[in-house]
């Protein structure tokens, strides 16, 4: 009879380990996620932007490095995408990941964008770029057991002397959720 009741005490905390396990492994897709869109922020605005217009000969012009500006919408567009589930970004031009491509900013700018049914819902916030204060953060919600309470991961960039610096660490928020 004891033995029954070891047995049963170990099954059950075996059982908790294991939920906690899986769902530590799940959290690694939003951390992973937002280290990828963080580089690709500071990739992008390491690039040169120049103006369009045609520049006098002899003359020179330089080039401006920015934030992309803000997604127009999280990918997917609401957190019951991905209450409880998986959700499948839609690859069809100007859908999901590609939706700022033709003003190329958000995801498009980052060129960031995960092809795998994913976990977390998605989120990226630019400052404007006229208060001269570039910012950014990266947010992914997930809600892994479907209960309804979301858990948070962001990350945020500040540009300081010309130079995108980008936060050590992740911001969490009951991240087993």
């Amino acid at each position: 009879m004891i033995v029954v009741a070891i047995v049963g005490v170990l099954a059950v905390l075996a059982v908790y380990g294991v939920r906690r396990y899986l769902a530590n492994a799940k959290t690694a897709e939003a951390r992973n996620s937002l280290g990828q869109i963080s580089k690709d922020a500071v990739t992008a605005y390491q690039k040169e932007l120049m103006a369009g217009a045609v520049v006098t000969q002899g003359a020179s012009t330089g080039y401006v490095a920015a934030v992309c500006d803000s997604a127009t919408a999280s990918v997917p567009a609401t957190a019951d995408g991905v209450r409880g589930k998986r959700y499948q970004a839609d690859s069809s031009p100007n859908k999901d990941w590609g939706l700022d491509a033709n003003a190329n900013k958000g995801f498009a700018c980052l060129r960031f964008a995960i092809e795998q049914p994913q976990y977390y819902m998605y989120t990226y916030v630019a400052s404007a770029r006229a208060t001269g204060a570039d910012t950014f953060e990266a947010t992914a919600n997930g809600d892994l057991n479907g209960d309804g309470t979301l858990s948070t991961f962001s990350i945020a960039g500040k540009v300081q002397n010309g130079t995108l610096n980008v936060a050590p660490s992740f911001s969490e928020t009951d991240p087993e959720e």
